[in-house]
């Protein structure tokens, strides 16, 4: 399936089934979402990746219009829908001050992909959060989460999010994460090691001497 999508570009990856709160304060897009306001039809948050529009993004309904100020500029709720791939960027668009593109939607498996591995990725997130001292509810049962839920906590960069939003199948995703954690974590843990020497310098320790007695 391929169509025309008005779009609104942004140095930020949405992912399927996650919620967005934006803050509309340009003219342009004031419009487009006025307009998707009117006519219950999505639009499009392709990313923006070191100034430049990448390919994928992903398709978002607006939920609710929470506040509209003196000055036009507003408050909004979003949900993204699916992903799309741009084919065209139409930056002209009749009668419009914001831009579209010619997207398609790629085959994308959601499934559960592979739970085990899933787990892991889930516990790997947890020790994350436990060494940076993060408290997160992801408001679902651990055994419904599926990647997309987890994928902006685990400490990816922009350009990581954006190569996740990229694989298409759920266990690719869950891999690239659980590989992601793996690096990452090892990391955390000596710096967690360093700042418990750092506390102990200059303390009183029970330490226990070593014995020369031991075969070298």
């Amino acid at each position: 399936m391929t169509n025309f999508i008005p779009i609104f570009p942004l140095g930020i990856v949405v992912y399927p089934g996650e919620k967005v709160h934006l803050h509309i304060f340009e003219p342009r897009y004031k419009q487009l979402i006025q307009e998707c306001s009117e006519s219950k039809k999505p639009f499009g948050i392709p990313t923006v990746v070191n100034n430049r529009l990448q390919e994928m993004g992903t398709l978002v309904q607006l939920s609710e219009i929470v506040q509209t100020y003196d000055n036009g500029e507003m408050d909004v709720k979003t949900h993204g829908l699916k992903v799309f791939r741009v084919l065209e960027v139409i930056k002209q668009v009749p009668d419009k001050l914001y831009s579209g593109a010619i997207v398609n939607y790629p085959d994308n498996d959601e499934d559960a992909g592979n739970r085990l591995l899933m787990q892991k990725v889930i516990s790997g997130v947890k020790e994350l959060h436990r060494l940076l001292n993060i408290s997160k509810d992801f408001k679902k049962p651990e055994n419904l989460l599926q990647s997309y839920d987890v994928a902006h906590h685990a400490g990816l960069s922009l350009e990581e999010e954006y190569e996740v939003l990229g694989l298409l199948k759920e266990v690719q995703r869950q891999e690239y994460i659980k590989r992601h954690l793996q690096k990452v974590l090892p990391m955390l843990m000596e710096m967690e090691q360093l700042k418990e020497k750092v506390k102990l310098n200059g303390h009183f320790r029970n330490l226990s001497a070593f014995d020369l007695d031991i075969d070298l």
